[in-house]
């Protein structure tokens, strides 16, 4: 076993904006007391804790824009770094969330336990939160900058954990409604209806939403249809029954994947040519002629010159898509009182989705187009049970165990389907395709996790302190229905010991000192887009010998800090070291729409070191005020070279891709007599896209805004919000590396972030 080493950790907090007076509190734990503070309009949930967690209640996300992703509402807390490339950052394909430099997969994500894998694009082990819940149905949000909290349902929280909490059922029968409209025609529309206490403590809720808005470049919709319901009811004295269900049927137009060149060549507002199947086809032709997609001469009388701007075939395909249909549910039962904690809950996740591009690399059958429909489809069963139990022995000494347990099976294929002719494609891109003419591959993949912890938090007066561990072993596994050039075989990581430690010594005076240790291990996925899987068979039966035997990620996170409040004024100063080993990087070769695997490697050590600081000040009368400032210099450790030890890459010293050292976030509030406004400002430094750091997008400061009204009708509520989002119309690049990263040069892996957009928003409830 590894040391077991000690060190401090720092939280901060935030601003919480008014909430609809009917909104319940959320189905989760319940936070640390915070000395009698005023939990209504500051929320400090690290208080008492021994490492870096915040938290946001309902009323954060209800200022923003109506349909925004809780995702993007964590985005001004500190080290967060979040990008997509829409007003809500809903669209999955360019949304992306990191933290400290670690990406998306290597961070944790629960909704009320539930685990919902790394929440990337490709899907293959859960589901993205806003396909999860809906926003209005969201009760709480926390963040663990660290790894968090050793009880999470996940094995890849190398960087951190967001835990997502649904909203409890209203003890009293009402209904709620909302329509929104703004910029790109969009139509949002939702409704709620509660039970109230149908007898005894028997409440319910259930609610849906429509969504509809047009891409704001290019041409196309992004549509949501989404319901959710919840059921709780008492059983005995101290104990309850809860369940859940959600569904999402959620289908994206895509925007065009950019370069740098292409940005400075084409234009900000460059995207895919939809409407023009005529041009597609063109443009086909002219790269068939010139040899350059390996498919045979498809129309002679095109020529070899591209129309103007074009250069080439990548320039602009004809459409794209995303489609994903998810079934959620989730039934168990939870302690509320008494001095035996416990939980045992049991879940289900059914997703059925498709990747879809519109490929000029491979032509329909007999000459009817140069052009064919490329997907990539998900078909994902989940199941699995998780629990926990814990209680107080000898007065100080609180000891909680628990476990988790999943079976994911995980059907994954690459096919191609035939459009109709040269004039009409015959297929829609937002509806799932039917009678593919070749399967490319066809893999069923297989992964078993079994999940542990022991927890002991012992108190001593003003000195708290935190030890425990986890363990897991999980196994993948990947059987060919159609093989392809993928590989096929089984790999496992187990680790039974993943140690941590900390403390919380409380100073008096509103003062505290933190901190703590935490140790973690990432377990690998069976996908054929990503992990070991992805890459041929002699590439992966190279990474299970000898030098190049690939190891899991692993990290070891030591953070120190302190919190401080008096009176109207809180605030924290954290800082952090993490040691990052067994970096793996995935580098992607030419066009992302031609499919080639990617190659891992592994780079060796990572290196993070930080530090993190907030501020919240009330000012009276209705004012408030909230900034956060993060630092962060992560750094590679090692050049990345083969078995023959020959350089790769020389990444020895250069930062992170995708990690920003500055973050600076602040927000102007004001809440008085109806009224409510929010000024937000956002800045996110130069970030690298290559590993060699030969390429980068500049810096950007983003400004959001709110300004809302609510009626008091005599106990029914009426509210008017009105949000702007990119206020100030920058021209920014937004989310890098959709498409993957490279070790150097430019690459097609690029969005540009939303104009300036309006919405208005009306609530009605009683």
């Amino acid at each position: 076993m590894r040391k077991l080493s000690i060190l401090l950790a720092g939280t901060s907090m935030l601003l919480s904006g008014a909430a609809f007076a009917q909104d319940a509190q959320p189905s989760a734990p319940v936070p640390a007391a915070d000395d009698g503070a005023d939990q209504s309009n500051i929320v400090v949930i690290g208080r008492g804790e021994t490492r870096q967690v915040q938290q946001l209640s309902s009323s954060d996300i209800a200022e923003l824009a109506a349909g925004t992703s809780p995702l993007k509402a964590i985005e001004k807390l500190p080290s967060v770094n979040f990008q997509s490339a829409d007003p809500f950052g809903a669209y999955e394909w360019a949304e992306r969330v990191s933290i400290r430099g670690f990406n998306q997969n290597q961070l944790g994500f629960t909704l009320d336990g539930i685990p919902l894998g790394d929440a990337t694009y490709g899907n293959v082990n859960g589901l993205h939160i806003s396909r999860a819940i809906t926003s209005e149905n969201v009760g709480e949000v926390r963040v663990s900058q660290g790894a968090g909290s050793i009880g999470t349902q996940a094995t890849n929280n190398l960087g951190g954990t967001l835990e997502f909490f649904s909203r409890a059922p209203s003890d009293d029968f009402g209904i709620r409604a909302e329509g929104t409209y703004g910029s790109e025609n969009t139509v949002r529309l939702f409704g709620r209806i509660e039970s109230g206490d149908i007898g005894g403590g028997v409440k319910a809720y259930a609610s849906y939403v429509y969504s509809d808005m047009d891409k704001w470049k290019g041409w196309g919709s992004q549509r949501t249809n989404q319901a959710n319901g919840k059921i709780v009811a008492p059983i005995g004295g101290d104990a309850r029954l809860v369940g859940t269900i959600s569904y999402s049927d959620r289908r994206e137009n895509d925007y065009q994947d950019l370069s740098l060149g292409m940005i400075r060549r084409l234009g900000y507002k460059w995207d895919n040519i939809s409407n023009d199947y005529a041009l597609a086809v063109r443009v086909a032709d002219i790269a068939n002629n010139r040899g350059e997609t390996g498919a045979p001469v498809s129309n002679a009388a095109a020529g070899t010159v591209y129309p103007a701007p074009f250069l080439t075939v990548d320039d602009a395909y004809f459409d794209a898509a995303g489609l994903r249909r998810d079934w959620l549910g989730s039934f168990g039962v939870e302690s509320i009182g008494g001095a035996l904690r416990y939980t045992l809950k049991g879940y289900y996740h059914n997703n059925h989705g498709r990747g879809i591009w519109f490929t000029p690399y491979v032509p329909s059958p007999g000459g009817a187009s140069p052009i064919s429909m490329r997907t990539t489809e998900y078909d994902m069963d989940r199941k699995g049970v998780f629990g926990d139990v814990g209680g107080t022995i000898a007065g100080f000494n609180d000891v909680t165990v628990g476990f988790w347990y999943e079976r994911n099976d995980f059907q994954q294929a690459r096919r191609f389907y035939a459009l109709s002719s040269r004039t009409d494609p015959g297929r829609k891109s937002l509806d799932f395709p039917s009678n593919p003419f070749a399967t490319q591959w066809d893999y069923n993949y297989a992964t078993d996790t079994l999940q542990y912890y022991v927890q002991d938090k012992l108190t001593f007066g003003d000195l708290t302190l935190n030890l425990g561990w986890k363990g897991f072993q999980v196994k993948n596994s990947a059987d060919p229905i159609t093989a392809g050039t993928l590989a096929r075989g089984k790999i496992k990581v187990t680790d039974w010991f993943q140690p941590t430690a900390g403390f919380n010594y409380r100073l008096g005076a509103g003062a505290e000192l933190f901190g703590g240790f935490t140790q973690v291990t990432r377990a690998f996925v069976a996908s054929a887009t990503t992990g070991p899987f992805a890459t041929t068979q002699a590439g992966f039966n190279a990474l299970l010998s000898g030098s190049t035997r690939l190891k899991p990620e692993q990290s070891d996170t030591y953070e120190l800090g302190g919190r401080f409040r008096s009176g109207p004024f809180t605030g924290s100063l954290a800082g952090y070291y993490v040691n990052f080993r067994n970096r793996l990087l995935a580098v992607t070769v030419g066009a992302g729409i031609q499919g080639n695997p990617p190659i891992l490697q592994n780079v060796g050590d990572v290196r993070s070191l930080g530090f993190e600081a907030t501020g919240d000040l009330r000012l009276g009368s209705g004012f408030g005020m909230f900034a956060s400032y993060s630092y962060n210099d992560s750094t590679y450790r090692d050049d990345v070279i083969n078995a023959a030890g020959a350089v790769l890459a020389r990444t020895r010293g250069k930062t992170v891709v995708d990690a920003p050292k500055h973050l600076l976030k602040g927000e102007l509030t004001y809440d008085h007599a109806g009224f409510n406004a929010r000024i937000g400002a956002n800045y996110m430094s130069k970030r690298y896209f290559t590993y060699t750091n030969d390429q980068s997008v500049e810096g950007r400061v983003l400004v959001d805004a709110t300004l809302g009204y609510k009626f008091d009708l005599g106990g029914r509520n009426l509210e008017l919000q009105a949000n702007a989002t990119n206020l100030f119309n920058k021209k920014y690049v937004s989310t890098i590396g959709t498409n993957g990263f490279g070790n150097s040069g430019d690459n097609q892996t690029l969005m540009v972030g939303a104009p300036q957009q309006f919405f208005v928003t009306l609530k009605a409830g009683f």
